[in-house]
Formats: C-alpha cells, structure tokens, sequence
C-alpha cells in the first residue's frame, strides 16, 4: 500500500460479492490512520448508483474502514443526534486513491439513543443464494455483525461518546483547502 497521506481526497468503490460495482462515492478525505483502521471524512459527497442515478449525501459523515474487520462504519451528524450506518462488508484495500470494499447487505442502524435495528436480511439471504457465499463466510458476517452489536451497546470503537464529532472538526479543516486545489 502507497503512503497514505492526512487531508488527501481518495474516492470509495463498494462492490458486490459477484465483483460487480455497486455504489460509488466522489470524497473521502483522509482523517486518521491507525493500525486497525483508517478514518475519512466527507459531506455533501457525490454518490453514484450502479445504474447510474447519483445523489448528494445530506450530512458531514466520518468513515471508519477496518484492516481485518467485516464491516465499515460511518457517523453521520444530524440534527437529531449522531446516527451510525454500519455496513457489513469486506476488508478494505486501497487501490491508487480509491477505498474499495465488497458490501454483503446486512446493515446496522444505531440511533442516537444508542437503540438499533438490523436491516436487509432479506436482501443477504437472496444475495447469499444468488451469488454462493459460503458457508464459511456466513459465519464470519454473522459473527461481525454480532461484534458491531457488541460494541454499539459499549459505546466502543467509533461508537464512543464525542469521537465522530472530533474527526468531523478535523475534515472542517482540510475541506477548504481541497477547494482551492
């Protein structure tokens, strides 16, 4: 992996089990660089759907991609409170300035009240058949998705009290000076 370097734009692919592009968002900037994770931060980003609607994201987000962890992790800031979107999905790698990952459907929505609900285990069970995901690999999504549960309850990892927010006050930083670059 290239040198990663604070306060550089990169872009996410996520993908489908089958390697087909699924979704794919113009910014993530750089925030922080840990030895189990990396932190990125956007707001108002570009995304672009497979097939080929795009759309604005509505709020500051903070991205948390894991190094051997099956799920990724974004803060979002609302109004309302810091909600979390936790998508089950690969191992990051980095290739060139793009985060790529395969997403596997399951989904965590933590509120701000720290309650939560999983979604689209409907969408898993039809994409596990569809696409063959083994029985291997099942069992290692399930497990991270009961560790993501584990640590929402715990306020831990990127679930802790005040975290998203600080690295949101850092990508404030960087963000006009990726405007006049």
């Amino acid at each position: 992996m290239k040198e990663l370097k604070i306060g550089e734009k990169y872009v996410i692919h996520c993908y489908k089990h089958n390697g087909k592009i699924h979704r794919a968002w113009d910014e993530a900037v750089l925030l922080d660089v840990t030895d189990d994770y990396l932190v990125f931060g956007n707001n108002r980003t570009k995304v672009i759907e497979s097939d080929g609607r795009s759309w604005r994201t509505k709020e500051p987000a903070v991205m948390y991609f894991y190094k051997k962890r099956w799920f990724n992790v974004i803060g979002q800031l609302k109004r309302t409170g810091t909600c979390y979107y936790c998508n089950i999905a690969s191992p990051f790698v980095i290739d060139e300035k793009t985060i790529k990952y395969i997403d596997y459907d399951l989904d965590l929505r933590v509120f701000p009240d720290g309650s939560f609900k999983i979604l689209d285990r409907g969408e898993y069970n039809y994409h596990k058949n569809l696409m063959g995901y083994s029985d291997e690999l099942d069992q290692i999504l399930k497990y991270e998705l009961s560790k993501l549960i584990e640590w929402a309850r715990a306020k831990d990892g990127p679930f802790q009290k005040g975290k998203v927010e600080y690295y949101s006050n850092i990508y404030k930083e960087y963000r006009p000076k990726l405007k006049n670059s």
